[in-house]
């Protein structure tokens, strides 16, 4: 099992760091160099591989850095005219190793056309797509496309650890209380989230299980949400309740 190191950066973003126990690593979504370059450094490690999920520049700026640092470096990602850096392109299907689990490489298109996830070990390492309570803005995809990529992600087994790289989570539950107030996993949930930003606790990771029974963006087949949205949906549909969540969470 591979251990898990969250690397703040910018206003909330997390860059992952998963070690082995041989002095070796790997990162997600760098978008900063310099505080991956300072914890690498402070712990004596060998980076080994940059794993990607999409283009845009709060999850990519720091690769050139990083780099340069470490040339031998893997870049693993979509592949993707906007990010040339990629040495190793990936997508639906493809699987790698990383310090001896395998993970497995999902097209979860939306929030951009070339995003990607990867799944191994427990762990499920999603980008911008799903967050805890929310999931991210469809910037390039249509909402067909988000919805369906968070379905994907609804069939991973329960108990796999999400890790998204944003801590959007308490804002994300203000939305889901407005959606669905009389969830009790939602209002524990949100107790605990409160207490662990209080505290300066990432409330990352979540888990499938989790966001199954607070996240609203998972929940469109649920009597509540639907009802939250009946008169935005164009249809009683899960997925037009999707697209009329995601307009309104624009907004909120």
């Amino acid at each position: 099992m591979l251990h898990i190191k969250s690397i703040p950066a910018f206003d909330d973003n997390y860059i992952w760091l998963l070690e082995n126990n041989q002095q070796q690593c790997a990162v997600v979504d760098p978008g900063d160099a310099q505080p991956v370059l300072a914890y690498l450094e402070q712990h004596q490690l060998q980076l080994q591989s940059i794993l990607i999920t999409h283009h845009h520049w709060d999850h990519t700026d720091g690769i050139n850095t990083l780099i340069e640092h470490f040339p031998d470096t893997m870049v693993i990602g979509p592949s993707s005219e906007k990010i040339p850096q990629i040495t190793h392109p990936v997508s639906e299907g493809h699987r790698i190793m990383l310090f001896g689990e395998e993970f497995l490489v999902l097209d979860l298109p939306g929030h951009t056309l070339d995003h990607i996830g990867y799944v191994g070990d427990g762990k499920l390492f999603c980008g911008d797509v799903l967050f805890s309570a929310g999931c991210g803005r469809v910037f390039e995809g249509s909402q067909e496309q988000m919805y369906n990529s968070l379905q994907k992600l609804t069939l991973l087994p329960e108990e796999t650890e999400v890790y998204c790289t944003h801590e959007y989570t308490l804002g994300n539950l203000a939305f889901a209380m407005a959606i669905e107030p009389n969830n009790n996993f939602l209002h524990e949930y949100r107790e605990d989230a409160n207490l662990k930003r209080a505290q300066g606790i990432a409330t990352i990771p979540s888990s499938i299980g989790v966001e199954k029974r607070i996240n609203p963006f998972l929940r469109t087949h649920q009597p509540e949400v639907m009802g939250s949205v009946a008169n935005k949906a164009t249809t009683d549909s899960p997925l037009a309740t999707f697209i009329a969540l995601r307009e309104w969470k624009n907004e909120f």
